[in-house]
């Protein structure tokens, strides 16, 4: 979706890849010609891989990347990560077992069997379901960020759901959220040291409600610098980059503003708990 990586259980891997793969295979168009890959070329690369991975073999990208040059594609940076992305949208890849540290590819039909077929309609409300019990409130241009889909689809996910959901209007913004009853919402940490790829700060279109206006401007200024955000109070406070020592780990603080001495202590906590995680002594720097 979007396109981007997403952790998913293995019975839902088909019907969201049918039901998001059309959609990003459009956005990859004029990249494919740029890098002259085509139809032609899918199939080939597509059969190879097949071959290559046959009978739960698990094969790194490098070692994919030897199969395709072995007869004849072109495999720079750019070409093998379409030629595997397209592998994965056509379904027949997804991925293996981790191989030590190393990151592994498999055939989707022999990792994962028999799992259901939906119509479309039916796919979208199980995106839009799944969406909105694990976040929000939320907007509709939120979801139609997260899913990487138009508005229309967006706005006919929702309507399909829309019994089951609570909504309010604050701003003119309309906000929806399913009712969870009988759930249990524990006390918020005042500090979150979070990846800027986390659920927390990626699923919205609007942060406004997460950061004041200037911050938001911060933050997306610094494009792929940015890396990981502080959270303080629920609000993006500042970012964080973590640098990897022989006996340490080093944790660059660096807020949007002057903190107070007890708002400090908390995100030093916050930075040795994470060394407490990774089992090495924490050495923060503002």
């Amino acid at each position: 979706m979007r396109p981007t990586w997403h952790f998913i259980v293995p019975e839902n891997i088909r019907w969201m890849l049918e039901l998001t793969a059309p959609r990003i295979k459009t956005t990859l168009a004029s990249s494919n010609r740029k890098l002259k890959l085509d139809d032609d070329l899918f199939s080939k690369s597509n059969a190879t891989i097949a071959k290559a991975l046959e009978d739960h073999t698990y094969l790194t990208r490098q070692e994919l990347k030897k199969v395709l040059t072995g007869i004849g594609i072109n495999t720079d940076v750019q070409r093998l990560a379409h030629i595997i992305m397209w592998a994965e949208l056509d379904g027949l890849i997804c991925s293996g077992p981790l191989r030590g540290k190393q990151f592994t590819y498999a055939l989707l039909e022999e990792r994962v069997k028999n799992t259901r077929k939906l119509s479309r309609k039916q796919a979208l409300t199980n995106l839009a379901t799944n969406y909105f019990k694990s976040h929000g409130p939320a907007q509709l241009k939120d979801f139609s960020w997260w899913s990487g889909f138009t508005v229309k689809d967006s706005k006919e996910a929702i309507n399909s759901i829309k019994q089951k959901l609570n909504q309010f209007t604050y701003d003119d913004r309309t906000y929806w959220f399913f009712h969870h009853e009988k759930a249990e919402i524990p006390d918020p940490p005042s500090v979150l040291l979070l990846s800027i790829y986390d659920e927390y700060t990626i699923s919205y279109k609007d942060r406004s409600d997460i950061s004041e206006a200037r911050d938001i401007e911060r933050t997306i200024s610094m494009g792929n610098a940015l890396t990981a955000v502080i959270i303080l109070d629920g609000k993006v406070a500042g970012t964080w980059r973590k640098v990897l020592k022989k006996n340490t780990v080093e944790i660059s603080l660096k807020p949007f503003r002057k903190l107070d001495e007890d708002e400090e202590k908390a995100v030093e906590t916050e930075a040795h708990r994470y060394g407490e995680f990774v089992g090495i002594p924490v050495k923060t720097l503002w």
